[in-house]
């Protein structure tokens, strides 16, 4: 009986500031934050005087990325910036820093900022987790913190992750910055991420890839779809 060889499971991408190889086996994708509260209008992104068209733009890349991902058979993990209804895990800091119109926990037009079960805090349709697919309710700017994430990608032999999502400055920097102190190997999807600000979506991708890539890899979508596919 002839033996059919198995496809390989790692590929070549062709990443900055070099190659970086990638295996499907211990590939998870991580989605930060593409939270209605975060992406439409009437949440408290705009609430905080942002144009939430900015982050809005990336969805068809993100959607095409979730999608690569699942047909690669790739872990995915969606996570959700969102507080506990007693706002018990939000701390008063956090809260009151700034002078937004509406602060966490306030009452908005998709429900109470931030909080968990409230339609702002939800996915956006378009992103819409499956089933068997990992949510992570973070209270916090990292997806690692009061978690339990690092558990489940140890337990599942995941060592490198591919990051998409909001905002590249702040939650998914912060997570890809504890995803590398923790030994993962990272690498951000340039066009499938954004901020409020795109100067520092751009400075965020050359401090990501700076120094040999001190904190990961950076690779726009259409090149990581050329590897796999």
């Amino acid at each position: 009986m002839t033996q059919t060889a198995a496809l390989p499971t790692a590929r070549t991408v062709d990443a900055l500031p070099a190659p970086l190889q990638l295996d499907g086996a211990s590939t998870a994708l991580v989605v930060i934050d593409m939270q209605r509260d975060f992406i439409e209008p009437g949440g408290f992104g705009e609430s905080l005087g942002n144009d939430v068209s900015l982050l809005a733009e990336i969805v068809p890349t993100v959607a095409a990325l979730l999608a690569l991902a699942r047909r690669a058979g790739w872990f995915v993990v969606h996570t959700r910036e969102s507080h506990a209804p007693d706002l018990s895990d939000c701390p008063p800091a956090k809260r009151l820093r700034g002078a937004p119109s509406m602060r966490i926990g306030d009452p908005g037009p998709m429900g109470r900022i931030l909080v968990r079960g409230e339609p702002g805090s939800e996915i956006i349709d378009a992103l819409a987790p499956w089933v068997g697919e990992l949510v992570v309710d973070k209270p916090g700017k990292g997806a690692f913190y009061a978690t339990g994430l690092d558990q489940v990608l140890r337990s599942r032999g995941i060592s490198q992750l591919v990051f998409a999502g909001v905002t590249t400055e702040v939650c998914v920097q912060t997570s890809m910055r504890e995803a590398n102190d923790r030994g993962y190997e990272c690498l951000l999807v340039e066009d499938a991420t954004a901020s409020y600000f795109p100067a520092f979506r751009q400075a965020t991708l050359d401090m990501v890839r700076s120094q040999g890539g001190i904190v990961g890899w950076t690779v726009p979508f259409q090149a990581l779809a050329g590897a796999w596919e």
